[in-house]
């Protein structure tokens, strides 16, 4: 995305990248390889995504939406959840019946969550919020983005301030992983 958009059409543009991912996954053929790699695929988009919505989003829902700390809450507990479910189709093979039955799990919460954002907070947010602040935190996004993990981590704090801390270190450590081992290099 460009310089002067903003997190709402930041993360929006996350959103459509990822709703096509899932319509990529669900045209390939079911127990292949290609379908396992675009699910690898849409778990680093996630995985991303994730990261600066907690290290970005959630603290600007927090402290300008109404019922912004119960929005962040709800929203990041369905982060979680995702994670979970990305972290279990990692140990999961295409050909096994459990893997479809993931995919299927992440491809509906996943569409519930974005729209969601979409049509309920995004707007809330926009609503309340400076633009000027809009547009710097899609800047702190673009740039948060290039250096997130890539991998699930349900298991660490939502905390934005360890986020922050953590992210740039765990994005190194999995890129250099995800280099060794060819993980999402099929796009």
């Amino acid at each position: 995305m460009a310089q002067g958009v903003d997190v709402i059409q930041e993360l929006t543009a996350d959103h459509h990248k990822v709703r096509r991912l899932f319509d990529r996954i669900r045209s390939a053929e079911p127990g292949s390889a290609a379908r396992r790699e675009l699910v690898e695929h849409v778990g680093i988009e996630l995985v991303r995504h994730a990261v600066v919505e907690r290290e970005y989003l959630y603290p600007a829902v927090r402290d300008h939406v109404a019922e912004g700390p119960r929005w962040a809450e709800r929203e990041l507990a369905e982060h979680t959840e995702i994670e979970e479910i990305l972290q279990a189709l990692r140990g999961s093979e295409p050909d096994q019946e459990t893997f479809d039955r993931l995919v299927l799990e992440l491809v509906t919460r996943v569409t519930v969550h974005l729209r969601e954002e979409e049509q309920l907070l995004f707007p809330r947010l926009q609503a309340v919020c400076p633009a000027d602040l809009l547009e710097q935190l899609g800047e702190k996004v673009r740039h948060g983005r290039a250096t997130a993990p890539t991998r699930p981590r349900p298991q660490l704090p939502d905390s934005p301030l360890v986020t922050k801390l953590a992210a740039p270190e765990l994005g190194v450590i999995d890129r250099i992983r995800d280099v060794l081992t060819g993980r999402g290099r099929a796009r």
